[in-house]
């Protein structure tokens, strides 16, 4: 399929953006009566006004977004080699990690900025998630997890187990016999030279001996279990790991709220760094459920298993207005929200929830505590985030006084404006 696109457009690929919208699109297109309806994952060449070769991607007919870009520059064939090479450069720049005795669990692929719009693959031991975040890549799926088996067997000496997982808008579209929390397992032959042959799709029934619903991995020394068929995103936040490195540095003798604490990664860090107490909040049951297998898994943690934790499952907005209304107080809070702002109309609704969560927070922090607040929404920059918490804790009658701020970890690098997500502020409020 041949596209022509806008000049904004051709300057936008050629600084690196890897989408090209429905609207900038000038030819190619069903809307313009020159080519038939192309399918769902075909490859799109872009050429510029000069008829120049400029980018190729994959087609997504049902997504404003309507062309993922794979590859910008000088013409290149997208084939099993390509799929090869990418996934290995990805897999290079995680080697610190992979190296990390003390950590097996890590993002191997983070989509556009690793070159692979809409694709995510994240490692949990020997077990790989594969999400997908664009349908344009279920005609590509058995060449993905084949270069990956081909990669990481040659690493490790034996082909991982893989989850395929489906964002929801993937999942109540067209799906091409796929599910999500679909068993793609690896089959067992290969040639001389090393390469695997076939991959079968199939139930859950197919998966190798361990379980995707448990799957064991470490983090920061710490134990952790996943539920790669059901857990949130893949199984567990791997973003934040390194923040909650950081928060198990300032937690020994005090008292710490997790807010919003899904599987339990803040929560543990915190025990493990010496805190008295951890009162955990997650309205998701299966959340707090992983979060109490996950502190008994790390019983024979001395800090730990001196650790007071008590969870509540319900909204969080609600438990910290009864909290402070029944007069508690906490030396360390952390509050690390999902996405407020799903498209570009949340912008503002996400802002005063954010205002919101840093009032609640103030009103349960304890003299001389520590706030440490996050935002996984892309649409809001980092400066805005951190403007917000300061403003809202100025009309609270504080000051804000931030010693660390964090964006993105190794493994989810940021490569192009929307790409660039999380952000957290670490302070330590001061009444004005």
């Amino acid at each position: 399929m041949a596209v022509r696109v806008t000049k904004d457009a051709e300057r936008q690929i050629r600084g690196g953006h890897p989408w090209v919208f429905e609207q900038s699109i000038e030819s190619g297109t069903p809307a313009t009566g020159l080519v038939d309806r192309p399918d769902t994952g075909d490859l799109a060449v872009i050429f510029d006004h000069d008829r120049k070769f400029l980018a190729i991607g994959l087609f997504d007919p049902d997504s404003p977004i309507r062309i993922k870009i794979l590859h910008a520059g000088r013409p290149k064939t997208i084939n099993a080699g390509f799929w090869e090479e990418r996934l290995s450069t990805a897999i290079q720049l995680r080697q610190p990690l992979h190296d990390d005795v003390a950590t097996s669990a890590y993002r191997l692929v983070n989509g556009e900025n690793d070159g692979l719009p809409g694709l995510i693959v994240d490692r949990y031991n020997s077990w790989l998630v594969v999400k997908l975040y664009s349908a344009a890549w279920f005609p590509h799926l058995t060449s993905i997890a084949v270069a990956l088996g081909h990669l990481l067997k040659a690493e490790d000496g034996a082909g991982p187990g893989l989850v395929l997982r489906l964002s929801r808008n993937v999942a109540q579209g067209e799906t091409f016999g796929a599910s999500d929390g679909m068993v793609i397992q690896l089959a067992a032959t290969s040639t001389g030279d090393n390469h695997l042959e076939e991959v079968t799709v199939g139930p859950d029934s197919s998966a190798p001996p361990d379980s995707p619903t448990k799957v064991d991995f470490v983090e920061n020394s710490l134990s952790f279990e996943a539920n790669l068929l059901r857990g949130q995103k893949t199984g567990h936040f791997l973003d934040q790991r390194d923040n909650r490195r950081l928060v198990s540095t300032l937690t020994r003798g005090r008292r710490v709220l997790d807010v919003f604490s899904c599987t339990g990664g803040f929560t543990l860090a915190a025990a493990a760094g010496g805190a008295t107490s951890v009162h955990a909040i997650d309205q998701a049951p299966l959340a707090i459920e992983t979060l109490l297998a996950n502190v008994a898994r790390n019983q024979s943690i001395p800090s730990v298993q001196q650790c007071t934790i008590t969870t509540s499952t319900t909204d969080a907005f609600e438990e910290m207005e009864r909290l402070a209304a029944d007069g508690q107080q906490f030396d360390l809070i952390i509050v690390d929200p999902p996405s407020f702002a799903q498209k570009q109309a949340d912008i503002s609704r996400a802002q005063r929830a954010y205002r919101r969560l840093t009032s609640l927070a103030l009103a349960l922090l304890a003299p001389d505590g520590i706030l440490v607040q996050s935002s996984c929404s892309s649409r809001l920059s980092a400066d805005r985030f951190f403007d917000g918490v300061h403003e809202a804790a100025r009309l609270n009658g504080y000051d804000l006084r931030a010693f660390n701020t964090t964006e993105h970890a190794l493994d989810h690098p940021a490569t192009f404006p929307q790409g660039s997500y999380l952000k957290a502020i670490f302070a330590r409020p001061k009444k004005l």
